[in-house]
């Protein structure tokens, strides 16, 4: 059993750029930060919404091992079949009953007896009136515990910085990192609650950074000066990916440090 567990955790990667990127540079990530166990939100990778089969593929053979989603896995129907064949690829746990796949999973660390629980809630505000994210974590983590694990991962897909906070302060002491997706930019409010919890309000987007939050800047912008619809398309130049880096004690369950990114470094003059 090892005493430490350094996660990456990949925010939303947008579309064929944002793959083609993860492809490249993720496996070298993994290897120059020591990471053991690799998470990566993936709800938006086929198109801008939606994932297939080998977009999954392409993301696990990179060297994640946990893909997790959001409100847009369900926009392409192809999603529904990659839910129901890989319990490790997630969509939130707290839509109705009946929705294909499932929201949490425990997962054994490579080369380790170690494991990890992964957990994808969804928020409501802003977003779709669907079951309660918090009842819904209460209760994976509940089951996770019961299996002895104590390292426990959630992906909070929301629209409110002030229901993601929430979370992490519900989940306080419970789980080892509550982590923000969903709004395609990265924030800096990164750290640890007293009771061990680390909280990350957004992890930030992988893809282009030549666009509008992964899509084309023209459309983007006519939409908010319009009030009309325009046809979104993902958007190719200037790829980087959004890095978030926890390292926990795996007899605790507490975060030790916390750490995000941009990679490579977006330029700032």
């Amino acid at each position: 059993m090892i005493e430490t567990i350094r996660i990456m955790f990949i925010g939303d990667v947008v579309g064929e750029p944002g793959l083609d990127i993860v492809k490249k540079e993720l496996p070298n990530l993994i290897i120059e930060n020591n990471i053991q166990f690799t998470i990566v939100n993936g709800e938006n990778v086929y198109d801008g919404k939606g994932i297939r089969q080998s977009d999954a593929d392409a993301i696990f053979k990179a060297g994640a091992d946990v893909i997790t989603s959001g409100n847009h896995i369900w926009e392409k129907w192809q999603s529904k079949d990659v839910l129901s064949n890989n319990n490790k690829v997630l969509r939130p746990m707290n839509y109705p009953a009946g929705n294909a796949g499932n929201g949490f999973v425990i997962a054994q660390l490579r080369n380790s007896d170690d494991k990890i629980g992964v957990i994808n809630v969804q928020g409501r505000t802003f977003m779709q009136s669907i079951d309660c994210p918090f009842k819904s974590a209460d209760w994976a983590i509940n089951k996770i515990l019961q299996q002895d694990v104590k390292v426990i991962f959630v992906d909070m897909h929301a629209e409110a910085t002030a229901e993601k906070i929430s979370l992490s302060w519900h989940l306080e002491g419970r789980a080892t990192a509550v982590v923000g997706t969903h709004t395609h930019v990265q924030t800096n409010d990164g750290r640890i609650l007293p009771g061990g919890t680390a909280a990350l309000t957004d992890a930030g987007m992988t893809g282009s950074y030549d666009s509008v939050i992964g899509m084309k800047k023209d459309p983007a912008i006519k939409r908010f000066v319009t009030q009309t619809p325009h046809k979104f398309e993902v958007a190719t130049e200037d790829l980087h990916i959004a890095v978030v880096i926890v390292e926990a004690d795996t007899q605790t369950g507490n975060a030790i440090s916390i750490d995000n990114f941009i990679y490579p470094e977006l330029k700032k003059f």
